[in-house]
């Protein structure tokens, strides 16, 4: 009889043990996804990396050149939103680039670092991430006269039409914008989220989309000057050479929405 009782006791533990495990899981898959969007986990914050978008309100960004942000950058579902619904000419009424900036509104420069964000694009839409932008608007009137550029894009696929710089070479998404194009095709359909990463140090650099690289590629060498020199940027003097530099956001006249903001320096 005691063994019996101590069986059923026995079973008992392990059924509520179990029930215990099953619920408390859910709960951890719950926190994680919250950690996720807009947030650093306490293994991100040990590791150095910083948060640049809180998905609450926007901080820490102004339009290049000026002091203030258009009010066509707005948060829209925890995500950094372009409203593209008053467009003129190539741009947006109101929108412009945004540069990343401190708290007393000047510009954050990084030399090694790795950028990490979360984007999405219209059907048809074209912006672009930017970094080791030089900010001299006398000089330069948009940061990407100065900051390389890996481009954000809807591509298209066999059967939908993309946006027209789609067709042509290294203006594709997750391209070196104009210099280099990805290597394998990553990016997915326009209105859904990809992940895209920027890796430089010590001139080494990549681009990162959805997991894989795209770019991989040493810069300020003599190979890089003959590539620059190839590209549409010959015409703008100091292009490609300042190793030292900000990080932009692009308005090309298209919805696009970024969450997920973060850097981390590697100096």
């Amino acid at each position: 009889m005691k063994q019996i009782i101590l069986s059923a006791a026995a079973l008992l533990a392990v059924a509520c043990t179990s029930s215990e495990e099953a619920v408390a899981q859910p709960v951890e898959e719950t926190t994680e996804a919250v950690v996720a969007v807009n947030a650093l986990s306490e293994a991100e914050v040990a590791e150095g990396w910083e948060l640049m978008f809180d998905g609450a309100e926007i901080k820490n960004w102004r339009n290049y050149g000026t002091e203030t942000i258009g009010g066509a950058w707005k948060v829209d579902d925890s995500s950094l939103h372009l409203d593209a619904s008053n467009k003129e000419d190539w741009q947006v009424q109101g929108g412009g680039d945004i540069l990343f900036v401190n708290d007393e509104g000047v510009a954050r420069e990084f030399t090694n670092f790795h950028f990490k964000v979360d984007w999405r694009i219209a059907e048809k839409g074209n912006s672009g991430i930017m970094y080791l932008v030089h900010e001299e608007p006398e000089t330069y009137a948009y940061p990407w006269m100065t900051g390389l550029e890996m481009q954000v894009l809807d591509n298209g696929t066999d059967s939908t039409e993309g946006h027209p710089d789609a067709s042509i070479h290294k203006h594709r998404a997750g391209d070196l914008y104009d210099i280099n194009a990805c290597a394998e095709e990553v990016v997915h359909l326009a209105g859904e989220w990809n992940t895209a990463e920027v890796i430089l140090k010590d001139g080494h650099l990549q681009h990162i989309l959805n997991g894989t690289v795209v770019v991989d590629r040493q810069l300020f060498d003599e190979q890089w000057t003959a590539d620059v020199a190839a590209s549409k940027f010959h015409e703008f003097p100091g292009y490609g050479t300042f190793q030292t530099g900000g990080i932009a956001l692009q308005d090309h006249g298209d919805n696009v929405w970024f969450r997920n903001i973060k850097i981390k320096s590697l100096d």
